[in-house]
């Protein structure tokens, strides 16, 4: 199988050239995941980088090779099927305490005055 020296930006990779083995059409995987194994003997860690364009020519406009770029958040490597399930929402902000100021003495405070 033919592989790619690839570079890496951000993450924990930031600055490295690894070999990328290249797919049948020549490319190399649109999303790359690096297990990292947990120090404490938990599950493994998976950085998600995913491949973006190195750059292009001036005057013509071609390609000129891939990088990978690191994604924080992990999930924007998956295949989106139609019938597959939506990401759950994001956790809504706390909701702010209701209750009134009150004094050291417990009665509440005068905000009127």
């Amino acid at each position: 199988m033919k592989s790619e020296d690839t570079p890496f930006e951000g993450g924990p990779l930031d600055g490295r050239v690894l070999p990328v083995l290249l797919g049948p059409t020549g490319h190399p995987p649109k999303a790359y995941r690096v297990p990292v194994p947990d120090a404490a003997g938990g599950p493994p860690t998976v950085l998600v980088y995913l491949r973006v364009q190195a750059g292009a020519s001036r005057k013509l406009g071609l390609h000129q090779g891939w990088k990978y770029v690191y994604d924080p958040t992990g999930r924007a490597g998956r295949i989106r099927w139609p019938w597959s399930k939506p990401d759950p929402a994001p956790a809504p902000d706390p909701v702010p305490d209701a209750t009134p100021d009150t004094t050291p003495d417990g009665k509440p405070e005068d905000t009127h005055g």
